[in-house]
């Protein structure tokens, strides 16, 4: 039995008690192996495609920290509360957290395996100077969503243009024998500007491209056409008590729109909320969970709400 059988084995052993399957899809398997090397990737895949597993895996079975750049609070939030679920050792950092949880998080990080932070809280300064202590190891750099690079990097999220130079200065910080930090982009959504731009952005050495088909069989899509408000509301009206029971969301294009039909839905005896980054942080924190537990079937939304949210039993959108 080769070494490389053997250690692929005690992946696999790790994967299935922690996650439950039987086997890693071919594509994880290539993103888990590169990572596990030590190699950086830059994986395309497919919504539902278990992108998560591929950085979450080699984490725990590595030493050290992995940090986890993530575009939104309810992304980070979720992810960390699935990965406590499977008594993994993650946490998050965010703008709405106390002082004193910022701090246990800061304190506990040499037990931590999974960081979960926005771009603008890597590179706060208190943050920082924790990460670039030369006692504290940190094996991988994995970005979320990386799409979100290119699409806000050069408008109202700079920061996100400032990480390419992470790695290299974090390993300044370190002592000449700490491994070398891995560094890898996740996402769903990139063609070939966007795959070239972040390669070239996140300065990605000899990255393992890995591409899955972003064809979803399970999905189908139908256009429907109300040519009056009144008309759009009956067809909204109808589409819902058609799927009574199912779990969805329905995205409008504004504040406005979703909180008008909101509110006209609650009027026709409906259980949901307007959902818009105009809310306060804890009433949006509120309507996720209510949504994620079926206490709203469903939620009246702008695109500020589901990027990367973790839902198998969404059925209608």
């Amino acid at each position: 039995m080769s070494e490389t059988f053997r250690e692929w084995t005690a992946v696999q052993k790790t994967f299935q008690k922690v996650w439950g399957y039987e086997d890693l899809r071919p594509s994880q398997r290539e993103v888990v192996t590169s990572l596990l090397r030590g190699q950086d990737s830059l994986a395309i895949m497919a919504t539902g495609g278990g992108k998560s597993i591929c950085f979450q895996l080699p984490a725990i079975l590595n030493e050290g920290l992995t940090l986890v750049v993530s575009p939104l609070l309810a992304l980070m939030e979720d992810q960390v509360r699935d990965c406590k679920s499977r008594n993994l050792p993650a946490a998050c950092l965010h703008s709405n957290l106390s002082q004193i949880e910022r701090r246990e998080v800061l304190r506990n990080l040499p037990n931590t395996r999974l960081l979960y932070v926005s771009p603008e809280t890597l590179l706060s300064q208190p943050v920082w100077e924790k990460l670039s202590d030369r006692q504290l190891k940190i094996t991988g750099l994995m970005l979320d969503e990386a799409h979100c690079l290119v699409q806000w990097g050069d408008s109202f999220r700079p920061s996100y243009r400032r990480l390419g130079a992470v790695r290299s200065a974090l390993m300044a910080q370190k002592p000449d024998h700490h491994p070398r930090i891995a560094l890898a982009a996740f996402t769903a959504t990139a063609d070939h500007d966007t795959t070239n731009e972040l390669q070239a952005c996140l300065k990605l050495e000899n990255p393992n491209i890995v591409r899955t088909s972003p064809y979803r069989p399970n999905l189908s899509l139908k256009v429907a056409i109300s040519w009056t408000p009144a008309g759009r509301k009956s067809r909204t009206l109808k589409f819902i008590r058609d799927r009574k029971g199912q779990s969805g969301l329905i995205y409008v294009r504004s504040r406005n729109d979703a909180e008008v039909l909101a509110t006209w839905l609650q009027e026709n005896s409906f259980k949901t909320a307007a959902y818009h980054a105009g809310l306060p942080p804890q009433e949006r924190r509120h309507i996720e969970q209510q949504w994620l537990t079926n206490q709203y079937p469903f939620v009246i939304c702008t695109s500020a709400f589901g990027l990367g949210i973790n839902k198998p039993d969404t059925r209608k959108l």
